[in-house]
């Protein structure tokens, strides 16, 4: 199998990242705890209520998120990788059994000498017109007020 050159990959990819003021330790809790991501995890507006959670290899999250009008949208995350306190790997997409529209995070969190934790978040869309679909929807802003909670979060951590 061929694999997809960088300008492909490129065309398919969503990538966000934030300065977090705290260990990444901590960090990469709030990233892997039902009882943290349902309190921040969401933009602006929206609530995160999960059904289903196991932070292991092979493991599910599955939640809805409800939009400020009321709307709900249901998820699943099947986590890929976990490498505390570094990097998550997991697939992403409705909670349906093979979903189209599914694609790959990778979320990196790299301390900083001053104590903060930089997030790098990269979504793989399994194509660029679902990243263009995915952009035209809001994902770049929902994904920086999503980690604008994550910080305000964790500062109510420390």
């Amino acid at each position: 199998m061929q694999s997809p050159d960088m300008n492909t990959l490129l065309e398919r990819e969503i990538v966000l990242s934030r300065v977090v003021d705290a260990p990444r330790e901590l960090v990469f809790k709030v990233w892997t705890d039902a009882a943290h991501l349902s309190k921040w995890f969401g933009p602006q507006g929206f609530t995160c209520t999960t059904h289903e959670f196991e932070a292991r290899v092979g493991g599910k999250w599955r939640f809805d998120f409800k939009g400020p009008d009321g709307t709900v949208w249901t998820n699943r995350v099947v986590f890929l990788e976990i490498k505390a306190p570094e990097r998550l790997v997991f697939d992403h997409g409705s909670d349906v059994d093979s979903d189209p529209n599914m694609f790959r995070v990778t979320i990196t969190f790299d301390s900083q000498s001053n104590g903060k934790t930089v997030v790098t978040l990269r979504q793989l869309h399994p194509t660029r017109a679902r990243r263009e679909a995915a952009i035209g929807f809001g994902a770049v802003e929902y994904g920086y007020q999503t980690l604008d909670k994550l910080a305000a979060h964790v500062a109510g951590l420390s």
